[in-house]
């Protein structure tokens, strides 16, 4: 049974879920304000959880300070103006209020929304992330086959969400792996390096030497993607 529990290691206080079947403790640094998680064995005492948060305290500090450090929009109100990024190309927003009928129009520089009079913010943010989704997918149906061709592997499904800490997973024994839409907004190399390190999962479970010495195999240039991941300016969460 799967059981989540707060637990505090001096003065970090971390969410704790452990697992049935689970090898190994993992620790995350989430945006946007740095909020501690720990995945464990179902049969691991609090106190080698502490023990290990505490060993990790220099990494997490670290971590958070990127973590606050990197700059994030503004909270978007999906009028004109606002900057959109398209695979790493910033766009002006433009919204046209005619008609009875909802389409997104990219143009050089500009992301055109025509919506209806009266549209409200909440179906402009909608239909902007559902044009986004439609985008991305029509890219991976591209790459995707050409990195699982570069990894020698082949996942059964590849799905698309919109996920706050993670910028792709992977289900090993389902063979399937999830790729978060703000990737959409990322240079087209962050996209292809994400691709290739869940790809890589499927050959080696966890983040090994082995591990990395397959991502460098495959995409040589994973630390300059990666470094772009963490320059770039990421969306606007809610606390």
């Amino acid at each position: 049974m799967t059981i989540s529990k707060i637990i505090m290691a001096g003065n970090l206080e971390a969410n704790v879920t452990k697992r049935p079947g689970q090898k190994n403790i993992y620790i995350r640094v989430n945006p946007p304000d740095g909020k501690i998680t720990v995945s464990a064995p179902a049969k691991i005492s609090d106190k080698l959880i502490k023990d290990f948060i505490l060993r990790k305290i220099p990494e997490i500090t670290k971590a958070r300070e990127r973590i606050r450090n990197q700059f994030r929009q503004s909270k978007r109100e999906y009028v004109s103006g606002e900057t959109c990024y398209y695979f790493g190309v910033p766009y002006m927003l433009q919204v046209i209020y005619e008609g009875n009928r909802c389409k997104i129009q990219r143009v050089p520089n500009r992301i055109i929304m025509t919506v209806p009079e009266g549209t409200q913010t909440d179906k402009r943010k909608s239909l902007l992330t559902e044009w986004y989704r439609g985008e991305l997918k029509k890219f991976l149906a591209i790459l995707l086959p050409e990195c699982e061709k570069r990894v020698g592997v082949k996942v059964n499904a590849c799905n698309i969400r919109n996920m706050k800490t993670r910028w792709g997973s992977c289900n090993i024994s389902r063979k399937n792996i999830l790729i978060n839409l703000q990737l959409v907004k990322k240079p087209l190399e962050c996209i292809e390096y994400v691709l290739i390190h869940e790809l890589v999962h499927l050959l080696e479970k966890n983040h090994t030497n082995r591990f990395r010495s397959l991502v460098e195999k495959y995409y040589p240039a994973w630390r300059e993607a990666k470094r772009t991941l963490t320059e770039m300016p990421l969306d606007y969460w809610e606390k």
